[in-house]
């Protein structure tokens, strides 16, 4: 029976646009201090602290992506393997369900001794 097998793509292409993130506010915050270092308008020093925050949300992203490419429990719909190669997350998640088991296939909630799905008709 296949399942879901969690990938890594998404959630690297994730850390890689966090990390483009960061460089954006690096450039930022040195470009606005530059500009307003000398500004006689008040309030205009505040820019560059926008450039910080997209830092920290840039480093937050990067973390969070990062975590779920690399970690046990990541989880894509990109990758599929055979179900004694890893356990399907649906399952385990809603496997207290009184109705048993969900088809990997079309997510038809379906009785344990079923062999095949009753919506899609594929074997279980």
């Amino acid at each position: 029976m296949k399942s879901i097998k969690p990938g890594r793509g998404p959630s690297m292409q994730g850390f890689i646009g966090s990390i483009a993130t960061i460089l954006f506010g690096i450039f930022w915050t040195f470009m606005t201090f530059s500009i307003t270092k000398e500004s006689p308008i008040a309030g205009t020093q505040l820019f560059p602290f926008f450039g910080l925050i997209v830092i920290g949300i840039g480093i937050f992203q990067a973390v969070y992506h990062y975590k779920n490419a690399t970690g046990k429990e990541r989880m894509s719909i990109v990758d599929i393997v055979d179900e004694n190669e890893e356990k399907d997350p649906l399952n385990a998640r809603f496997a207290h369900h009184e109705e048993g088991k969900f088809c990997p296939y079309c997510g038809t909630n379906v009785q344990t001794d079923f062999r095949f799905c009753p919506s899609c008709g594929k074997a279980l």
